[in-house]
């Protein structure tokens, strides 16, 4: 019966099976075969044996190696007898020179780059949608919001390419830390390799060749932990980019604004007992799920501080944060892409909020052009806020209000005040800025 709703509920296809049981003991046997291989070039084991070893290790399952695992409580040693049993006089070499975390540690790396290479193509997908987003939205002005209140106007367009430029900057950091995340090593039982002799390092360096992972520049028994916390939170800080993404269409989802709203099904059902409702449950589940990648932080970096040259405390913690956290910002990468796909967004009510205080949103349009004419900017402004108090004092249109007012009708008519409060003519260099985010990021989508 599944208990964690990652077997259920949560999680692509692909990345459930990447921190599978049935990839992590494949990934297990292909460290072991390029052990044999690297060992072999370099004359350590016999060719034969290395043909042997690959040929047989294929045939181990990971059955047997639970039935073994029953028996000696080792977990890795029962994967090193299950391929001895089929590897008749080669066994010998099965496993020789290494210790457990070489290949447990190698196969982690092997596991990060098909998730790394995953995620990579999800956030390609994500970067995609958000740059259409913003090319069909790049002239429509909206009500900027600061501390929860409406400020001056600002386009759709700029939102949406601000979340494209966060996620091409996770692009950049995830090629960045590919070769410090996605790497093995093989450096014996407290990181000497004197089980290797003087040909550690060419081997290590071969083996890592074949399985196309980067190899430790030095270690102890386990590779560093510091570069795993880096990936923890290289995973983390994409959620965060979801989390607050979801948090902005949730906001705007909200009754009394309703600029935006997630697709809804026509047999969606939105609550158990209020018919009208329609709730942002995509976006509230990324919201969740966020805050659980955001947890394996802390674990992850306490990783790192073991005893000498190592101790199990690690091993345990591992086996929950590393499929959960993955599995989990591969789930909510896919999701947000989905919601932003089939987003509705109602110019109607988007205009609705931006004339919403009858210009009063607008005071600093008219400050920097009562400064502009020659009038003290100090002045300026506390003209325009006491213009700005009356008119929300007696909702009262801020252009009425100026229009009384003697110093602004000596620098402006009243209809040129009115242009002064049309947020159309108040967006600045939003379009510029968006048509330059377009271009620098959409070479990364192909």
């Amino acid at each position: 019966m599944a208990v964690h709703p990652i077997e259920y509920r949560y999680g692509t296809k692909e990345m459930r099976h990447i921190w599978g049981e049935e990839n992590r003991f494949n990934c297990i046997i292909a460290a072991e075969i390029a052990l044999a291989r690297a060992e072999a070039v370099h004359h350590m084991i016999p060719s034969s044996a290395a043909d042997e070893i690959e040929k047989c290790a294929k045939n181990a399952n990971i059955a047997r190696a639970k039935e073994i695992e029953e028996e000696i409580s080792h977990d890795m040693m029962a994967i090193v007898k299950s391929i001895s049993e089929e590897c008749g006089a080669s066994a010998r070499w099965v496993h020789y020179g290494a210790t457990s975390n070489d290949m447990l540690d190698t196969a982690t790396g092997l596991q990060l780059k098909q998730s790394l290479e995953l995620i990579d193509i999800k956030l390609k997908n994500l970067l995609s949608v958000l740059l259409t987003r913003s090319s069909e939205t790049i002239n429509l002005v909206c009500a900027g919001r600061t501390h929860g209140q409406i400020g001056v106007p600002t386009t759709y367009g700029l939102r949406f390419a601000i979340w494209a430029s966060e996620t091409g900057r996770h692009i950049e950091r995830l090629n960045e830390i590919r070769p410090r995340v996605a790497v093995g090593q093989m450096t014996g039982a407290v990181g000497t390799q004197a089980s290797l002799g003087n040909r550690g390092i060419e081997v290590q360096e071969t083996m890592m060749s074949i399985l196309g992972l980067s190899h430790v520049d030095v270690s102890n028994q386990v590779i560093s932990r510091d570069r795993y916390a880096e990936y923890f939170m290289f995973l983390a800080n994409v959620a965060t980019t979801l989390d607050k993404i979801g948090v902005e269409i949730r906001s705007l989802q909200r009754t009394e604004i309703g600029e935006l709203e997630e697709a809804f099904g026509k047999q969606q059902v939105g609550s158990s007992t209020m018919p009208h409702k329609r709730n942002p449950i995509k976006s509230e589940q990324v919201c969740g799920l966020a805050r659980v990648i955001r947890a394996a932080v802390e674990p992850a970096l306490l990783n790192n501080t073991l005893w000498d040259e190592r101790d199990l405390t690690n091993s345990s913690c591992e086996r929950v944060i590393f499929p959960e956290a993955t599995i989990l910002t591969d789930h909510v990468l896919h999701v947000m892409t989905r919601v932003l796909e089939g987003l509705c967004i109602r110019e109607d009510r988007i205009r609705e909020n931006l004339n919403f205080l009858h210009g009063v949103n607008m005071a600093e349009s008219i400050m920097i052009e009562l400064t502009k004419k020659g009038m003290d900017r100090q002045e300026a402004h506390e003209i325009v806020r006491i213009a700005s108090m009356e008119a929300l004092a007696g909702k009262r249109a801020l252009a009425e209000v100026l229009g009384t007012h003697t110093k602004v009708l000596e620098l402006f008519t009243p209809r040129e005040i009115g242009e002064l409060l049309n947020p159309d003519n108040y967006i600045g260099t939003a379009i510029r800025q968006v048509e330059q985010v377009i271009k620098k990021l959409s070479p990364m989508t192909l």
